[in-house]
């Protein structure tokens, strides 16, 4: 049918825009950015030697970011540890020194990173031919962050909202209505180390993760150091969440799990703002990828769902209902799920009328059980917008209105930000939303895993909601990991990862020009002074000797729940998204 007639058919129109109008001579998302990834042997002698310099790169690269983080990461204003003591305080003292180290090991992880990849990915055109094994990257990773732990906490300042908006839970007023000024007092210790921008706005956050945090201030009252310690912790246990549940997902959909490992536990925007950030995204996306993983166990099984496959389904919807109340977004994986399960169910409008009846109940369930147990009830609903206040030069809409609005003045036209702002954000509202839905119609007709649907919705909608911070991006970034193999994501997330990673300042704001230009030359120096030195130790440089023949491709283990059907990700030709 040529568009003119179509045109003449709205219906048909309609069913071409979602994608459900019958199969297609043209390729699929699905096609162009997934692969089967078969497993392969492990490292030789010589490339488990070099893994082990890789790791030590890392590791010390660690330690000089939490040595540099004494006086250039974002330290409190009050109650500052290290403030007055003679060697542990000299950082601080020295900051142009402190962000030297802190951006220096900022790099050399990066550069570590980037090298393990060599062992996990290979390349990015022919795969790996060896890869090393869970064990090797999960000590990797487990030394990489055990000296970020310990670190004070870096790229952000959240972590001392987080504080304050407890103890306002705390002392019984609502963190939805009044800021940290307004309820704790401007001089007050916990206040005095938010940022200005933040001090008088509602907590944004869901209500599990406030009443967690109102735990927290109960236990530490307002002591900072231990406020901050107990609400890493909370961070860590998202992350070993993570690291949970991304090998499952990937082997489900095909992918070796030492490759989704690498880029989405490993990645440095993962340990520098999850767990050197402390941000809350850990435990949001550790909850809803376990959900996932407990949920589709259940779906993907060929037995019919009741007994335990029915416990692991609502347990995993549960789950990710739980995390939508850390934060909103992760409740799109829910629809997701819902969608595999109606295609298990026939695939019919009455099959998704009953999956989403039955997931919709649960979240309703969890979400008023929280609400209601925490006493904080729903006005979180009303603040999730309160993070606009921001305009982030990430954001494709904000991008867009802030260069309008710029070459309006350089034109002479005036300052028509706002007014172009109130139009790119709501066009960019309507265009995620229907990415999402076409995505959602995908997983229904079988034509992408439901994982990758996920990811590639939750993509769209990080790069066109109106404020995007470095690690909103992992919402994306985690669960096609898992999902997608090819190239054209690899290769953007691996760049755009490490860019990333290292133009951000260690302290959560602002330093003068100098000193950064100083402390970019010292990093500079000392990276490449580093290359020079390791350069016969570590893989900089592929030999020949690294590209053996591919052996036969071996089959994925099997997770404990033998009995699962698995579902690889591949898709049918023809039935690609148009």
């Amino acid at each position: 049918m040529t568009a003119r007639a179509a045109l003449r058919h709205p219906a048909e129109l309609v069913r071409r825009a979602l994608g459900i109008d019958g199969p297609s001579p043209r390729s699929s998302v699905a096609a162009a950015l997934h692969g089967d990834e078969p497993e392969t042997a492990g490292l030789n002698g010589q490339e488990t030697a070099q893994l082990r310099g890789i790791r030590r790169f890392g590791a010390t690269g660690a330690v000089l970011m939490a040595v540099g983080a004494l006086g250039a990461g974002a330290q409190p204003v009050l109650q500052n540890p290290v403030q007055g003591l003679r060697i542990i305080g000299l950082p601080a003292r020295i900051p142009s020194v402190a962000l030297t180290l802190t951006m220096t090991g900022t790099v050399m992880i990066v550069l570590a990173w980037l090298l393990l990849g060599r062992f996990a990915i290979g390349s990015l055109q022919s795969g790996a031919v060896r890869r090393l094994n869970r064990s090797q990257l999960d000590r990797t990773l487990l030394l990489w962050i055990i000296p970020l732990s310990v670190a004070p906490p870096m790229f952000s300042k959240d972590v001392y909202s987080y504080l304050a908006q407890s103890e306002i839970a705390a002392r019984g007023l609502d963190p939805y209505a009044i800021g940290p000024a307004g309820a704790l007092g401007v001089d007050h210790v916990l206040t005095r180390t938010v940022p200005t921008i933040w001090r008088d706005t509602p907590a944004p956050y869901g209500p599990l993760f406030l009443w967690m945090g109102r735990g927290i201030s109960w236990l530490t009252g307002e002591n900072i150091v231990a406020g901050i310690f107990l609400h890493r912790l909370l961070a860590l246990a998202g992350v070993a969440m993570i690291v949970w549940a991304l090998p499952r997902l990937a082997r489900r959909c095909g992918v070796a799990e030492v490759s989704a490992l690498w880029l989405g536990a490993a990645n440095p925007l993962l340990l520098f703002h999850l767990v050197a950030g402390i941000h809350n995204e850990a435990l949001m996306l550790g909850l809803m990828l376990a959900g996932i993983e407990l949920a589709l166990r259940a779906v993907e099984r060929s037995e019919p769902i009741r007994g335990q496959s029915l416990l692991l389904l609502l347990s995993g919807a549960a789950l990710i209902a739980l995390s939508s109340t850390i934060k909103i977004p992760s409740l799109l994986a829910l629809g997701f799920v819902g969608m595999a399960l109606a295609r298990r169910w026939g695939g019919t409008p009455k099959a998704v009328l009953y999956a989403a009846a039955l997931l919709g109940g649960v979240a309703l369930v969890v979400t008023l059980v929280i609400s209601t147990s925490s006493g904080l009830g729903i006005g979180w609903v009303h603040t999730l917008g309160t993070a606009n206040a921001v305009r982030s030069w990430m954001s494709i809409p904000t991008l867009l209105g802030l260069g309008t609005g710029l070459a309006g003045v350089l034109l002479g036209l005036g300052d028509h930000t706002t007014a172009v702002l109130s139009l790119t954000r709501p066009i960019a509202a309507v265009a995620a939303a229907f990415i999402t839905l076409r995505m959602l119609v995908a997983t229904l007709v079988g034509r992408i895993h439901a994982v990758g649907a996920l990811g590639l919705s939750l993509g769209a909608v990080v790069l066109l909601f109106p404020v995007v911070q470095p690690w909103y991006l992992l919402w994306a970034v985690l669960p096609l990991a898992a999902w997608a193999t090819a190239p054209a994501f690899r290769v953007p997330a691996i760049v755009f990862s490490s860019i990333v990673s290292v133009i951000l300042m260690p302290n959560g704001g602002e330093y003068q020009p100098f000193v950064i230009v100083q402390a970019a030359i010292a990093t500079i120096f000392t990276a490449g002074t580093l290359i020079v030195i390791t350069r016969n130790r570590l893989p900089w440089r592929v030999g020949p000797g690294q590209q053996p023949a591919v052996p036969e491709p071996q089959d994925p283990p099997r997770d404990d729940a033998g009995a699962e059907s698995r579902g690889t990700g591949r898709v049918t030709p023809g039935q690609g998204l148009r």
